[in-house]
């Protein structure tokens, strides 16, 4: 009886022991693998993406000082997908014509040379400011808001936007599409209950980013992307750049 007990002891060790080696080998498979691949690839292909950009800000360090006060600088709370990037916990709120206002807006890092607020259309509309289509940075000729933080406030004259829909790419990424910076590619959602089909999406190309489009929240809403059973990405039938 105890030897028994012994055996199956000694055995479920064997068993364990040749688990863990299996383990062993294949995490180091993949990591070789993964090493030659560009970045965010998979199997040897890029690996699409789609996220929802909610409304969020970026911020000078000048702006990030006044809302939050001397010295403050932006605190890292989430990093998102694109390397070097990241939510911060700092949040300001945003204040259109005739007081109406959007709390809790998410401020993300790192800081930038002009600070800059993306809305979605509804977002816009709840602050009654009318928010053009721009490629993020492009902010001549924009609607300012203001901006109240914890510290203080900013009067921005310009900066915002409703985000244009663009896909971040690295250049293998864009070989394998065959496209360029500054190209326009579509995007096609499919679900059980909807299609939806995007037309210019910006191309953003450059060497370390990692394949991922960006829509707004009501882009995402109005294809269901939570329920998407399959999302397509290929080049405009037309070629077009902007």
């Amino acid at each position: 009886m105890n030897h028994a007990t012994i055996d199956r002891s000694q055995i479920e060790q064997l068993v364990r022991k040749a688990i863990r080696a299996t383990e062993d080998t294949t995490e180091a498979t993949v990591a070789s693998h993964s090493a030659n691949d560009p970045p965010g690839w998979v199997d040897g292909k890029p690996n699409l993406r789609v996220s929802i950009s909610a409304r969020h800000c970026h911020l000078t360090d000048e702006h990030v000082e006044i809302l939050f006060g001397r010295g403050s600088v932006l605190e890292p709370d989430k990093d998102l997908y694109q390397d070097g990037f990241y939510a911060a916990k700092q949040t300001v709120m945003v204040v259109g014509p005739r007081r109406r206002m959007l709390p809790n807006v998410r401020v993300l890092g790192p800081t930038r040379p002009d600070s800059q607020v993306e809305l979605a259309l509804t977002d816009s509309i709840s602050l009654g400011i009318d928010a053009p289509i721009r490629h993020s940075g492009k902010i001549e000729g924009t609607p300012g808001c203001v901006l109240v933080g914890p510290a203080g406030t900013v009067q921005l004259k310009r900066g915002v936007i409703r985000a244009a829909r663009h896909v971040h790419m690295n250049f293998a990424d864009a070989d394998y599409y065959g496209v360029s910076n500054g190209d326009m590619m579509q995007l096609k959602i499919s679900s059980s209950d909807c299609s939806v089909v995007f037309d210019d999406v910006l191309v953003r190309a450059d060497k370390a980013a990692k394949l991922e489009v960006h829509i707004d929240t009501d882009e995402g809403n109005a294809c269901n992307l939570d329920a998407a059973t399959e999302v397509l990405l290929k080049k405009d039938s037309c070629g077009c750049k902007k």
